[in-house]
């Protein structure tokens, strides 16, 4: 309707001040629109008097009111009347409060600014050189004071000391370019290693210049930098020029047959290389080839390291040729490039015919059978420089191991060897075991990984308590279980000669613990190291042992290992008490490991 009443609210603030505000909600007609009205409100003090009588007069005049209103209209309105009187008070509330919120957010909030000074917000993001990547502004500045300063510490270094080991240390191609400058006419560094340091090709141009100068530095490692064969090539082009660097490793670095390749072309023109080391890398058949060409041309070369390679069978052909006319190698390490039976014929026959003293020789874990294992020992028997041989995982069984040992027989230069990982049984244990009856050449024999079982641990126990020269007896993992350490605990009673006694995960439990521990109680005065670790040896296993070095007052045992067992803290605590008397009584130290 047009003529429609007019509500007013008014909502009073009645502070203790003389002063304040006066909120007042003024509605009309539909049509028109609902405002808030802040008005200043004073309030005079008047006199109780007054105010009583003020109070009497509103009083009697609603009171009037109200029952004039009652008369005229009926029961709706006044329901009407009594809503009203209970909601518009929670709106008016409501709407001061919207109010009051809006007008705190603009004075609070921050300002914008306008869409032509807004930034990407990868803007002002800074590479760093550090273990940080991607930092933001506000840290790079941090984090570049912090990267000039450890490169800066790393210079100084190189410039003093004469060994330098920066591996790991993650600068990357920018901070080798900033220390590469360090290297130039440097009279002092002999040995520096950058490994592990995310260098890639871009990176080794950094050498360029400052390698052909520096007449001190004899080791260079790189090794796990992906570099590749880009990277291998410019280091190659960079070290045709140099003269002292004797020791060249570049192990993990993604080099293929190209990078075998410069690396080959390197040792035709480079005579001061000594050592190059190229495992665990890419290298196939073609990388080998191009590295036999360059044995047949170079005859300073003395240490070839090509283990975790793929060579195979072909890529042993191939370097067997190489080997023939070569007499400067005095190491080759092939481990883990699955060059088979076939493969280790060719390369024996290589060696066979090689001119030079070869003293160390790793065939470990390459697919050698009974077959390959006949090869190898044909060139046992011929060879007089082998000193250290190494057929470890392969699957020689008894039969390849009775092969080995009947030209051990024969040889007089191998002093350490390790078939361990073989399949070999107590057959073929003892077959090894009467070829160092009469061997006083052999100190280390690793048997270590194969079955020998008890059996095998008597046969090898009865011929090294009288006989043989080994130093170092590793028999880890051969189930030779309590039964096969009495067999052991025996030997050692008599045996003069080992030192380095390896029984872990034989299941030897506190039976076999005890068998040794009576063992220790006698004068030994060669055994200095047990490790016993992983046998399932619980408090009392270790209750003997503390007892047995007690009693021994002229032990001379200073480190037992017993990690990976059962021992509590009781036997802990008693092992412990053991090593203090030890301490005490013969000012001997004797490291126990739990």
């Amino acid at each position: 309707m047009a003529s429609s009443s007019t509500s007013s609210l008014y909502l009073h603030y009645l502070p203790k001040a003389s002063s304040g505000l006066r909120f007042e909600f003024r509605g009309g007609s539909s049509s028109s629109s609902h405002r808030l009205f802040v008005s200043p409100v004073v309030f005079r003090r008047q006199s109780p008097r007054l105010s009583a009588i003020r109070a009497s007069a509103e009083g009697s005049s609603m009171r009037r009111g109200y029952n004039e209103s009652q008369a005229v209209s009926g029961f709706p309105n006044a329901k009407v009347q009594q809503i009203a009187s209970n909601v518009l008070p929670v709106g008016s509330f409501v709407v001061v409060t919207f109010v009051l919120w809006k007008v705190v957010e603009k004075f609070m909030s921050p300002k914008t600014s306008s869409s032509g000074d807004s930034k990407s917000s990868t803007e002002g993001v800074k590479w760093s050189i550090g273990p940080g990547t991607n930092l933001l502004q506000g840290f790079a500045a941090k984090v570049d004071r912090e990267n000039k300063q450890r490169l800066n510490e790393f210079a100084k270094e190189l410039r003093s000391f004469r060994s330098v080991d920066m591996s790991g240390c993650n600068f990357g191609d920018e901070g080798l370019f900033f220390l590469a400058e360090s290297l130039g006419y440097n009279q002092t560094v002999e040995e520096v290693s950058f490994s592990a340091n995310g260098i890639t090709a871009a990176g080794v141009k950094a050498f360029d210049g400052v390698l052909q100068s520096n007449i001190m530095l004899k080791v260079l490692n790189l090794s796990g930098n992906p570099i590749g064969d880009e990277g291998a090539k410019t280091l190659c082009a960079t070290l045709m020029e140099n003269s002292s660097i004797e020791i060249l490793q570049l192990n993990s670095t993604d080099l293929g047959d190209e990078g075998a390749k410069e690396v080959a072309e390197l040792l035709k023109r480079n005579s001061t290389l000594r050592v190059i080391e190229l495992n665990n890398n890419m290298i196939d058949y073609s990388g080998f080839t191009s590295l036999a060409g360059a044995l047949l041309e170079n005859n300073t070369i003395r240490n070839l390291h090509l283990n975790g390679n793929y060579g195979g069978a072909l890529g042993a052909n191939a370097l067997s040729k190489g080997l023939e006319g070569n007499k400067s190698l005095r190491e080759l390490h092939l481990h883990g490039n699955s060059i088979g039976d076939e493969g280790i014929r060719a390369l024996m026959a290589g060696l066979s015919s090689h001119k030079g003293k070869l003293a160390l020789l790793d065939l470990g874990n390459n697919s050698i059978t009974a077959k390959g294992a006949f090869y190898v020992a044909e060139y046992i028997k011929r060879s007089k420089c082998l000193v250290w041989l190494n057929l470890y995982m392969n699957d020689i069984g008894d039969e390849g191991a009775e092969k080995v040992a009947d030209a051990l027989k024969q040889n007089r230069s191998i002093a350490t060897i390790d078939i361990g990982g073989n399949n070999i049984h107590a057959e073929g244990v003892n077959a090894i075991a009467q070829a160092l009856k009469d061997n006083a050449i052999i100190t280390t024999l690793e048997v270590g990984y194969n079955p020998i079982g008890p059996d095998g641990a008597k046969a090898l126990s009865e011929i090294l308590k009288f006989h043989g020269n080994v130093k170092t007896l590793k028999l880890g993992w051969c189930q030779i279980a309590a039964k096969g350490a009495e067999y052991v605990a025996d030997m050692l009673r008599y045996n003069n000669t080992i030192s380095v006694l390896d029984l872990r995960a034989n299941g030897l439990r506190d039976e076999g613990a005890s068998c040794l521990a009576r063992s220790l109680k006698v004068v030994n005065e060669a055994l200095t190291s047990v490790d016993l670790g992983f046998n399932e040896i619980r408090d009392d296993g270790a209750f003997a042992i503390a007892q047995a070095l007690k009693a021994n007052e002229d032990v001379t045992v200073t480190s037992i290992n017993l990690g990976n067992n059962f021992i509590t803290k009781f036997g802990q605590s008693a092992l412990t008490d053991a090593r203090d008397h030890v301490l005490e009584m013969t000012e001997k130290e004797v490291e126990i490991f739990f």
